[in-house]
């Protein structure tokens, strides 16, 4: 079955097609040509003789590269092609396609091709809220090619599309042909993109955006060896999407993870960081950077257009026009309240695999500020628990957790709590973030007296949240205290993420994990974020029904943290299986239906893929199955794996005892 879209992408460029690799933007869709959160070609077709052509074969190579096997249709099945296409197709700081056409007779033909080509440089926002344009669109034909532009105010765009022969006009560029009896020729055609006046200059063919190769990034993994041979490409296709999805920040070495194709293909600390915890053991690298890029940019004063306070780390950062003109959040945006949360637990989680003392010595400062804005600004009312309410009214996130749609937060009947909000798994977040750099402060920073006081805080904090979030009558812990401190008592899957935190008492643990594991949440795919036969639930509902991979990878983490291994690794076990339906890419949701229903998990319509912390998921979930823990300097392993997945194997993990092996008992 060819692919409804092919998609390339390297860092913050990427390009989307239909399976003939031609481009038709339109309101409905996402295809285009985008750098830097704009879309820089909306109409890239290709024409022979004035006709499309049809696909017989695409592939994408690795992710920065796609082929396009194509001919011209001849309407009937009783006359062969005469005629083939080769389109392949680079993406790397820019765009290169090199097309070749062969003429398959004995008789010499005469053709012309067309490229037919437009920009509408859509902000990413604008395409996908459907909104117009306010600035004015030029074009110009230059010697060997033609300059598209778009100007508002100070803000410029340019795409650039350069041609070495053919005849170039501002809407397309044509070749005359002659092919000689079994003749073949080819050609090339470069796009450029620039910004403020200025061309971006692209790089050579073959040559990634990245310091290191695909086949050095996946040599320097660890080589996975499995009786069950789907593992193996879903292993496999983790590491090409995370390695698609890199890039560099700029004056940092490394590489970190944007967010996902095709709406968040910037950084997002939330996004980053869980996928850079995922992948520890296996990309240690990703840390490293996510953890520095992200204090680079760490808030040092109050900001209320950008819900900045002082300590915080940001939410997303962006490019684009509409971030520019201040129409949506000026980046950086520090709308979430989890991110800081999640990088003192990621800081914590990386010393403990890596022994980077440097790094966790150059990032105290930063992490002494996160901690003063969990225990001051992060703490609206000065009761303990870590709330969110956006100061930014007109374009500020309503949500600032992880479920950040505006109706995510919701009583069981469909009600919106009021705000502010503090959802469950904030806390446990807190309570883990303390608990970690409590440990910091005694092994790395040498202060004794921030250790005993994070210990305490985190105690306290574990009796009162006990106290003030379990739903005595439902014997679970509620998504949410509202504005008026009262329970939201709505059964979601934020409570399984109470166990990757630790902050779960143990005998509330039979009661979480039978509620985890019973139909309503456990959907036979993974964990629903609401649980069915509640008013609110809807199995499409971004974040009121859907099943989402990196959630359920996350409360595999966290019942296996609690010793239930059996229900870990099922969990894991159907979520690997849903990678398979999937041509073994989880994509960043899917419905929530039941598995014995549908048979198949069911795609949900506008999700990211590849999407960084789905990506992620099937690594967490490896490191679960094996049982994978440092322990000092050496390596832990406590493997429980369902017979169905049989032996796991992985050699080479990298870590502070430099490489090491983990197995399963019976090899």
């Amino acid at each position: 079955m060819k692919p409804a879209s092919v998609s390339v992408l390297d860092g913050s460029t990427f390009a989307v097609s239909d399976a003939q690799g031609d481009i038709q933007a339109d309101t409905e869709d996402v295809l285009g040509l985008f750098w830097n959160d704009m879309r820089h070609l909306s109409r890239w077709q290709l024409r022979l003789n004035g006709r499309p052509l049809q696909a017989l074969s695409t592939d994408a190579v690795g992710y920065d590269e796609a082929v396009f096997f194509l001919v011209v249709p001849t309407g009937t099945i009783y006359r062969n092609p005469r005629l083939s296409v080769l389109r392949r197709r680079w993406v790397c700081d820019g765009l290169r396609e090199q097309v070749t056409i062969s003429n398959h007779t004995a008789e010499p033909v005469l053709l012309e091709l067309s490229l037919l080509f437009d920009a509408d440089f859509a902000d990413i926002f604008e395409v996908k809220d459907h909104l117009s344009k306010q600035g004015s669109l030029s074009s110009r034909v230059e010697p060997g090619g033609v300059v598209l532009g778009y100007r508002r105010g100070d803000f410029r765009r340019e795409t650039h599309i350069r041609v070495w022969e053919g005849w170039c006009t501002a809407e397309s560029i044509t070749f005359q042909l002659r092919l000689a009896p079994q003749g073949t020729w080819h050609t090339e055609i470069e796009v450029a993109m620039g910004s403020g006046g200025r061309r971006r200059p692209t790089k050579p063919r073959r040559q990634p955006n990245i310091d290191r190769s695909l086949e050095d990034w996946l040599k320097d993994a660890p080589a996975l060896e499995c009786d069950w041979d789907d593992l193996r490409h879903i292993y496999h296709r983790s590491l090409v999407d995370l390695a698609a999805l890199r890039f560099y920040p700029a004056a940092m070495p490394g590489s970190l993870p944007a967010a996902g194709l095709p709406w968040f293909m910037a950084l997002f600390g939330r996004d980053s960081l869980i996928a850079s915890y995922q992948a520890l053991p296996f990309i240690p690298e990703l840390a490293r950077t996510t953890l520095r890029a992200l204090a680079a940019r760490q808030a040092s004063e109050r900001d209320d257009f950008r819900d900045a306070e002082p300590g915080k780390i940001l939410h997303e950062l962006r490019f684009g026009e509409l971030t520019h003109f201040g129409e949506r959040p000026q980046s950086p945006y520090y709308g979430s309240a989890d991110s800081t949360l999640l990088w003192l637990i990621l800081l914590d989680e990386y010393e403990r695999w890596t022994g980077d003392h440097d790094t966790i010595q150059a990032l105290e400062r930063p992490a002494r500020a996160a901690l003063h804005w969990l225990e001051d600004s992060g703490d609206l009312d000065g009761d303990g628990y870590i709330e969110y309410q956006r100061r930014n009214t007109t374009s500020g996130l309503e949500n600032q957790c992880w479920k950040d749609s505006w109706n995510s937060i919701v009583h069981p009947d469909g009600r919106l709590a009021s705000l502010p909000r503090a959802t469950c798994e904030l806390q446990g977040y807190a309570y883990d973030a303390r608990r970690r750099c409590a440990r910091l402060a005694r092994v790395c920073w040498d202060d004794p007296a921030l250790a005993e006081r994070l210990e305490q805080q985190a105690g306290a904090l574990a009796e009162r949240f006990d106290r003030d979030f379990w739903v005595t009558d439902g014997r679970f812990f509620a998504l949410a205290l509202d504005g008026r401190k009262a329970q939201v008592r709505t059964l979601t899957s934020n409570m399984g993420q109470l166990l990757w935190s630790g902050i779960v008492a143990d005998h509330r643990i039979d009661d979480v994990v039978d509620h985890l594991m019973q139909p309503a949440l456990f959907s036979g795919w993974g964990i629903r974020t609401l649980a069915k036969g509640q008013d609110a639930y809807n199995p499409i509902e971004y974040h009121n029904g859907t099943v989402w991979p990196h959630d359920s990878a996350l409360i595999a983490a966290g019942l296996a943290r609690y010793r239930r291994h059996e229900q870990a690794g099922r969990l894991a076990q159907a979520a690997l299986e849903a990678a398979k339906v999937f041509d073994y890419r989880l994509p960043e949701v899917f419905a929530g239906y039941d598995r014995q229903t549908t048979g198949f998990p069911v795609p949900y319509p506008t999700a990211c893929s590849p999407q960084a912390w789905a990506t992620g998921a099937p690594l967490l979930l490896l490191r679960v199955l094996l049982g994978l823990e440092p322990d000092g300097d050496q390596l832990r392993t406590d493997p429980h794996v369902p017979g169905a997945i049989g032996h796991i194997a992985l050699r080479g993990i990298p870590g502070r005892w430099g490489r090491a092996d983990a197995a399963t008992r019976d090899r």
